[in-house]
């Protein structure tokens, strides 16, 4: 196992972002702010957060053949992520999402693209490098049954696996038990184990392994004893999309680096409290060293 060694399995997009100060109403037009294009893709985003932090870090997944995907690449250069196993497929579009951010908040519609075309094969094809990672990350914008056969392969060679299940979707139990590390966020915890499950009842099944986020609350999960809480830090809140991207890019990480779970929770929530800060998915992904020192303020490390 190389330490430090991150695979992400994942989506890649270019996220076409609208400001505005409401959001429309069905049937209703409203006028925006501000647009931009920047990249994302939950995959793209969770890798490029942990390259940030400092980790080596591969990206697995597709693009289309076009501009966006051309954009896509690119940005993967600059941030220093390894795109050797990342296909760029003839005649299809790359990914994309649609996101207005109004009221503090956002919504978001995904074009999947060629993230749909990531297969069981294509892992497959990369399965020596998912046997030399400290850890594989992987979220549900990518087709479940490839998921599903990444999560089987590094359970067999007992590589940790990172699944955050984003959008959220019903899971085969057999994923949920393979899997290292499930982090959903309140919404997608409710979709997986029910409307009327009791979250502490929920988290008490899976100790150590059921980490949710509930955003400017921070993040809870079970650790075989007691049911802790893991503070957010307090900051002015620009733009939250992106910030469980940060969460679980960091968490990989700080796992990597051999910090205990609660550690790797701790700067992952720091991580994620940082990002929201500056606009864009990406735009406000911190480094280690920002973290270590957003946390050293706080007097937690």
């Amino acid at each position: 196992m190389n330490q430090g060694k991150i695979v992400v399995i994942g989506s890649m997009s270019m996220d076409l972002v609208v400001t505005s100060p409401k959001r429309p109403l069905a049937g209703e037009t409203v006028i925006g702010e501000e647009l931009h294009i920047v990249p994302g893709g939950k995959g793209a985003n969770q890798a490029v957060a942990a390259r940030r932090a400092g980790a080596e870090v591969e990206m697995v997944g597709a693009v289309g053949n076009d501009q966006f995907g051309r954009m896509v690449r690119e940005n993967f250069r600059k941030e220093g992520v390894s795109i050797t196993h990342l296909k760029q497929l003839p005649g299809m579009s790359t990914g994309t999402a649609h996101i207005v951010l109004a009221e503090g908040d956002n919504s978001i519609v995904i074009v999947q693209g060629a993230n749909k075309e990531v297969t069981p094969e294509q892992v497959e094809e990369a399965s020596e490098l998912l046997l030399s990672a400290s850890i594989v990350l992987m979220q549900l914008e990518i087709p479940l049954e490839t998921v599903c056969y990444a999560a089987n392969l590094c359970k067999q060679h007992n590589i940790p696996v990172i699944l955050n299940p984003a959008p959220a979707n019903a899971l085969p139990p057999s994923l949920i038990e393979q899997v290292t590390f499930l982090t959903p966020n309140e919404h997608e915890c409710r979709t997986l184990f029910g409307e009327q499950a009791e979250v502490e009842a929920i988290l008490r099944k899976y100790p150590n392994k059921l980490i949710l986020t509930e955003g400017e609350k921070g993040v809870r999960y079970f650790d075989g004893e007691k049911i802790s809480r893991i503070p957010a830090l307090s900051v002015k809140v620009t733009d939250t999309t992106g910030a469980g991207d940060t969460f679980n890019g960091v968490l990989a990480v700080a796992l990597a680096k051999g910090l205990s779970l609660e550690e790797a929770i701790r700067h992952a929530c720091a991580a994620a409290s940082l990002s929201v800060t500056k606009l864009g998915a990406q735009g406000g992904m911190p480094a280690w060293d920002e973290i270590k020192k957003a946390l050293q303020s706080r007097n937690e490390i």
